[in-house]
């Protein structure tokens, strides 16, 4: 899965959040300073091209339906992120938000009984 740029993945929440719509839809959607229509149309096509949204024609105009699910595309991120910058180590990512204050003591305690409770399943 390719990366996306920031301005893709602003595209993205957008349609995620849409469900799939216009590309004028998902400009409504974007925070300010909104990017021109012709940017955000080159932006959808090049995430078209790398296989993140699919277009339909309808009359006149496209409308583009995510193919890859929010959920999906944060996993395989995070995965990325955590092999690229701590080793593949979570252990490394969660110490580096307590060394720098990030995460408190009772955070990371939820985070254990999550895991815990996970295990008992």
């Amino acid at each position: 899965m390719e990366r996306l740029t920031q301005p893709e993945e602003e595209a993205m929440r957008a349609f995620w959040q849409l469900k799939g719509g216009f590309i004028k839809e998902v400009l409504e959607l974007l925070p300010e300073p909104r990017p021109p229509y012709t940017t955000l149309a080159s932006t959808v096509r090049n995430l078209e091209r790398k296989g993140y949204l699919q277009g339909e024609k309808l009359g006149n105009t496209f409308r583009f339906t995510p193919l890859i699910a929010a959920e999906e595309y944060r996993k395989r991120f995070m995965s990325t992120f955590v092999g690229d910058y701590f080793r593949n180590s979570y252990k490394e990512l969660v110490s580096f938000f307590a060394k720098d204050q990030k995460i408190s003591a009772e955070e990371l305690k939820d985070i254990v009984r999550m895991i815990e409770k996970g295990q008992e399943e």
